[in-house]
């Protein structure tokens, strides 16, 4: 192939772009006077190509499809500020490019929040039987001076000075039992667990 041929072709498919750039700008000009032959038109020229463009982004063809849709409805609405400082064919693409990312967004998070609600229906490591069978089985591994300040503090409701209180000691001695006993506690319960 000589230089003048390809030049020739280079200069053949300049022409073709500048033309059907210049069609895309009339038929923008039209649909922002509110033509919907000139939308239909573009939608012919553009929309298969908008599906195949999102389809890459999105891989998954429903959503594709929808993209296109969308895409045109955008240009629709907003071929009245397109300013022509890109080809048409540019700022369409754009817009598909933002509204598919857009989406894959909010796919990526439904599909993260379904994932997240069958794991919490579906994952029960523990019942609450043997939760409170292992709390038992490590409370009674306890002192009982330990035990008997949590289970006043955390079933009794009451605080640290009142169970000073009812046991005649001082409020630091409970304080320090009970630090002790939380201590051994989250010792004691991954043992049990297994």
């Amino acid at each position: 192939m000589n230089a003048s041929n390809g030049r020739s072709g280079l200069d053949a498919a300049q022409r073709w772009a500048a033309s059907g750039n210049d069609l895309d700008c009339a038929l923008i000009g039209a649909i922002a006077a509110g033509d919907e032959s000139a939308l239909e038109t573009l939608h012919s020229r553009y929309c298969y190509r908008i599906e195949s463009f999102t389809l890459r982004i999105t891989r998954r063809r429903d959503l594709a499809e929808e993209l296109a849709q969308e895409t045109l409805t955008a240009v629709w609405q907003s071929a009245a500020r397109f300013r022509s400082a890109s080809r048409v064919s540019t700022w369409i693409f754009g817009i598909a490019h933002i509204l598919s990312m857009k989406a894959l967004r909010k796919s990526n998070r439904a599909v993260l929040n379904m994932m997240a609600i069958q794991v919490e229906e579906s994952h029960d490591p523990w019942s609450h039987s043997e939760i409170c069978e292992w709390l038992d089985a490590a409370l009674a591994l306890l002192p009982e001076e330990q035990r008997t300040a949590l289970e006043r503090c955390y079933l009794w409701g009451q605080t640290c000075q009142q169970i000073a209180d009812s046991l005649d000691c001082p409020l630091n001695t409970v304080k320090t039992r009970m630090y002790h006993a939380r201590r051994k506690l989250r010792q004691l319960l991954p043992e049990l667990a297994g």
